[in-house]
């Protein structure tokens, strides 16, 4: 149950106790002329509403984004937002709906939609405004095809599907996508292919116009076509679905094959929860049919062995150095539980404690390591031996990490006051 607190005639009815930190904004001004912390400014994306995003505290979680609009959309849009998360679909996270706002002088104001700023996330614009290479660009529309087809195996039908209403956080060496624009979008029990269909439509030409603009304003990568771009998208849409809902044909003599093809569909990043194996008796051959797949296969691993959060191919990661760790501590008897404990200890935690505190923040843990460890390969190819994880993470703290930042919740001037 959300909770409903009047004020005066403002209501602010929310889901959580955050929304005691929102008292203190000034809802009695347009939402054009509140002022706004200098470091969040470029990072709200384009929206077709009037958008801010504000701090009423010191930590990443006391960052919101306030959209004005109507009271049936916004209501309608917290709903599904509120859905979405309990589904586990990648979006924001809605807090409240703002009613009943007056101006001094008694006029009424719009509607405000509240929800919680994706910590690390990044627009479209700052990310593709910057010294992008070809491979970032790529990742980029893979994240957004991606999004698009686990919305549809919620039965999700987007309405809107586009660049600017999607945030891009680094998820290792790619991108992960989250929805953050929900108001055009619906919940069918299953999506039929005219709606899928219908959907992609609506990215194509919603993609191909917003890489156009940035064209016309001369900061799009040169050797990127718009309209080539976004069909990518679609491409990789259709090849993501069909790997995940169409039958794949297995030898029926080989005994690992149903095991790869599960497999498979994990390096994709799904848990497979149910499949249907069939024989063909004609042609002797086997199908294995996807029946239930559910995005995050490595983040749920992850999170049951370390305890940790953290995107998809970030989880790979961690995991993967985790595996490396157990091997060699396989003499030791240590039962697996004891060994990730360890792991977090003497290796992950360790990485973490020797970034220095005026540093902190600028990038996401997960996300962190992964580049330490990148950066521990890169040391050791131009070496020609491995110079070790305290050594790389000492270069990386040096070299890098003071001119690397996905987040401005942390670099910023001093806070602007919000208060009327």
């Amino acid at each position: 149950m959300g909770e409903n607190v009047p004020m005066g005639e403002l209501s602010v009815t929310g889901s959580g106790t955050e929304i005691i930190s929102l008292y203190d904004l000034p809802w009695s001004k347009l939402l054009e002329d509140w002022p706004e912390d200098p470091g969040l400014t470029s990072m709200r994306g384009i929206s077709r509403h009037v958008v801010r995003l504000v701090r009423t505290g010191d930590r990443d979680e006391d960052v919101f984004a306030v959209k004005e609009t109507v009271e049936e959309f916004s209501t309608r849009e917290y709903a599904l937002l509120r859905e979405l998360n309990s589904r586990g679909a990648p979006c924001v996270e809605p807090l409240a709906v703002v009613t009943g706002r007056l101006d001094l002088r008694g006029n009424e104001l719009p509607t405000a939609l509240v929800t919680r700023y994706l910590a690390y996330s990044l627009p479209y614009r700052v990310i593709l405004s910057g010294n992008v290479t070809p491979h970032e660009i790529t990742t980029m529309a893979n994240a957004l095809a991606l999004l698009l087809v686990k919305l549809h195996l919620l039965g999700f039908w987007w309405g809107d599907c586009s660049l600017s209403n999607a945030l891009f956080r680094r998820d290792a060496s790619e991108y992960s996508a989250y929805l953050v624009d929900a108001e055009t979008g619906e919940f069918q029990n299953t999506l039929t292919d005219g709606q899928r269909e219908h959907d992609l439509e609506i990215a194509l030409f919603n993609v191909a116009a917003e890489l156009e603009d940035l064209a016309i304003a001369g900061v799009l990568h040169p050797g990127m076509d718009p309209i080539r771009a976004s069909q990518g998208v679609i491409s990789r849409y259709r090849r993501l679905w069909k790997s995940l809902n169409e039958p794949q044909i297995l030898d029926p003599k080989d005994r690992h094959a149903v095991e790869r093809a599960m497999r498979s569909l994990q390096d994709l990043g799904f848990a497979v929860e149910e499949v249907e194996i069939t024989k063909d008796g004609d042609k002797g051959v086997l199908k294995f049919s996807p029946r239930l797949v559910a995005a995050g296969y490595h983040q749920q691993r992850l999170k049951e062995i370390l305890g940790l959060d953290a995107e998809e191919l970030q989880a790979k990661r961690l995991l993967a150095s985790f595996d490396r760790y157990r091997s060699r501590e396989a003499q030791s008897g240590l039962s697996d539980d004891v060994l990730a404990r360890q792991w977090l200890t003497e290796v992950f935690d360790h990485v973490l404690s020797q970034i220095p505190a005026d540093l902190r923040g600028r990038v996401e843990p997960a996300q962190m390591f992964h580049e330490i460890l990148e950066h521990r390969w890169y040391l050791g190819e131009k070496a020609g031996k491995d110079l070790g994880l305290d050594f790389a993470t000492h270069e990386y703290v040096t070299q890098i990490l003071p001119f690397r930042t996905d987040s401005a919740t942390n670099v910023r001037e001093e806070p602007v006051a919000v208060v009327e």
